[in-house]
């Protein structure tokens, strides 16, 4: 658990660098000519390089190590906020964007250290602590920007992240051992013929059915549906409540924080009591519901119930998801599979917000609610069935061994 709150420590400090530079982005990239559209560029732009470089990251800390790739990966965070700091055009806006994506890269690394650094049946409630600092730091970061931007001007934020980004890296490279010498292997008898990258990919669409594949589907379309919505949800708001830029902060606020106090609460008591796969079951449906809600609510009551239940559906489903992935792949490919994870799971964070913004602006706007409602409770059966292809996936392991000894 000591090693598990250095990656803590680490994981927070470095997400409060990357929430700073989001809010403040628009006015610098507005100053410098860009049209709105580009503003959305240079925000997917972080995700798009992320997901594109997650996978490699992944199979790099499977080979070398993850303390490697964390040091690295924070390494080049500190020196894109360095060019974000000195940018004097939207071009270098994006090139600072697209390095910090690349550093950023490495958070399935993270992920896969805490899978290595516990207990296969403490792997869910550990990736829930993980995520529940890291949505401290969001919600810490956000307002810090605007904070530095006024006591010491538009170079400030860049500067003071960049410097945090350093320390951390000396913090990391002073305490955080390598995870290989905490490694627990969880399921698998004996490892798989390791994939590359990209045969990791082409495998998850190919073979659906597999439990690894069956766990990035649910993750991939729940994050998505989750991230589109929460994209356009202010205007949803503003149309039913009347709601404001002077108001939609709180929502957020309740939004974010009922996460984070579930996810540090309740998950693992939860965990405890259901057990993985039935809690990510539960997850499913709560998410499905409260999107559901979201798109037909039109009062204050019901519109409170669906931003409840969407955020008690992700904290349950998301770290089970990866707790389970973590335990049904082999640890020789654990990095590569949660690199992957997040790859699918960046593309459906580029693509649904698009998607919903195009449905609001040529339906209603309960249309990308609705949709998105059918598409996590389509996933169900592929929950439904994991413990079954769990128990087949470690039958078929353990005959191999003994295929081998006859």
């Amino acid at each position: 658990m000591t090693k598990l709150i250095v990656l803590f420590v680490i994981a927070f400090v470095d997400t409060i660098g990357a929430a700073l530079v989001v809010p403040i982005l628009p006015f610098y990239a507005t100053r410098y000519g860009a049209s709105a559209f580009l503003v959305g560029l240079l925000v997917s732009s972080f995700s798009i390089a992320q997901l594109a470089c997650a996978p490699a990251w992944g199979r790099l800390s499977d080979r070398y190590g993850r303390r490697p790739a964390i040091l690295a990966g924070l390494t080049i965070s500190a020196l894109s906020y360095i060019v974000f700091a000195f940018a004097q055009s939207w071009e270098v806006l994006l090139l600072s964007r697209l390095v910090q994506g690349l550093g950023g890269g490495t958070i399935g690394v993270v992920s896969a250290y805490v899978a290595d650094a516990s207990a296969p049946e403490q792997r869910t409630k550990a990736i829930g602590w993980l995520t529940t600092v890291t949505s401290l730091g969001w919600l810490s970061g956000a307002a810090l920007g605007s904070f530095l931007v006024t006591i010491g001007g538009e170079r400030t934020p860049g500067l003071f992240t960049a410097s945090v980004s350093l320390l951390v890296a000396a913090f990391a490279s002073r305490y955080l051992v390598e995870s290989r010498l905490l490694r627990h292997t969880g399921t698998h008898a004996i490892p798989p013929k390791v994939r590359t990258g990209r045969e990791a990919i082409l495998h998850v669409v190919k073979h659906w059915s597999e439990p690894a594949p069956r766990l990035i589907w649910i993750y991939a379309i729940g994050i998505g549906a989750f991230y589109g919505t929460a994209a356009v949800m202010p205007l949803l708001l503003q149309e039913r409540l009347g709601i404001t830029e002077k108001t939609i902060g709180y929502v957020v606020m309740y939004f974010a924080g009922l996460g984070v106090v579930v996810r540090a609460g309740i998950l693992g008591r939860m965990v405890d009591w259901l057990g993985e796969p039935r809690l990510s079951r539960l997850g499913i449906v709560l998410l499905s519901a409260g999107l559901a809600l979201g798109g037909l609510g039109k009062s204050h009551a019901v519109l409170f119930t669906s931003f409840t239940l969407m955020p008690l559906g992700t904290a349950f489903l998301f770290p089970c998801v990866t707790g389970l992935l973590s335990r049904v792949v082999s640890s020789s490919e654990r990095g590569l599979y949660l690199g992957v994870q997040q790859t699918f799971g960046g593309v459906a964070r580029v693509a649904f917000p698009i998607v919903a913004g195009l449905l609001m602006d040529h339906f209603s706007r309960g249309t990308p609610f609705l949709l998105s409602a059918m598409l996590v409770l389509a996933t169900l059966p592929l929950a439904l069935g994991i413990d079954g292809a769990m128990a087949r996936e470690a039958a078929s392991r353990a005959e191999t061994p003994r295929a081998a000894a006859s």
